[in-house]
């Protein structure tokens, strides 16, 4: 949903093979269908990211099938909302697993793929959370999507002479499924205030921002994580 499905549009849309990987097989079904629809290349694949096997299953299917894997687009990841001091542990970790673990077996499966070709691209996608506290109850959200800022450079230092590139994008607050489940409409309204182009973005743009960083013209871009949050991480105090 979200940001992926848009991610995979644009990839399909760009003539590359994309395969659609969820845990709701019948989500990645349907988008996978959408793209074929429309002219791309797609298949399903069911993965759930909080277990090490169901990743290590699908990427043994990526490998029988393809062979290969030049771009991973690591955007799945999950946020619930609790105060600081009452925050359970059981969620904490959950969201650790997911957002972070995940992204860690994810990249390493798809580098050995990638480092047959010598060449891949890795996005992972991050938050604003990760680099400056958004409101409260977000203290595992933020804390994970610094863990994968922080990732995201340690995978770029050591797959840079393997030809492979990681970065990450870091969107600010995006009109999305989760967005409109997590965020209320007091929230919203005071997120936007705070961001200088006063609205939330669209799925679109966070899209695009994945296909330069996965394009050729980014071949000497690594390491970098790319806001973008229509200004709120340059943005203090406004108003005055």
């Amino acid at each position: 949903m979200g940001i992926g499905a848009q991610v995979c549009e644009y990839l399909a849309a760009a003539g590359h093979h994309v395969l659609v990987a969820d845990l709701d097989a019948d989500a990645a079904a349907a988008t996978a269908e959408r793209l074929r629809q429309a002219g791309g290349q797609a298949i399903a694949l069911a993965m759930d990211v909080g277990r090490p096997e169901s990743i290590a299953q699908a990427f043994v299917q990526v490998d029988r099938d393809f062979g290969r894997c030049d771009i991973l687009v690591n955007c799945a990841g999950i946020a619930k909302v609790y105060s600081f001091l009452d925050f359970p542990l059981d969620n904490f970790a959950a969201t650790m697993n997911i957002n972070v673990t995940g992204t860690l077996l994810c990249s390493q499966a798809a580098a050995r793929l990638m480092l047959r070709g010598h060449w891949g691209r890795i996005v992972n996608i991050a938050s604003v959370a990760g680099m400056r506290a958004v409101g409260t109850g977000r203290t595992a959200y933020g804390t994970s999507k610094a863990a994968v800022i922080a990732l995201t450079r340690q995978m770029a230092v050591e797959l840079a002479e393997h030809g492979i590139t990681a970065n990450a994008v870091a969107p600010g607050p995006v009109d999305t499924p989760m967005t409109r489940l997590l965020h209320t409409d007091q929230f919203r309204e005071e997120y936007a205030k705070a961001i200088p182009m006063n609205r939330y973005g669209t799925t679109a743009e966070i899209a695009a921002a994945v296909m330069y960083l996965v394009s050729d013209a980014a071949s000497y871009t690594s390491g970098v994580v790319l806001p973008v949050d229509g200004g709120f991480l340059a943005s203090g105090a406004r108003g005055l």
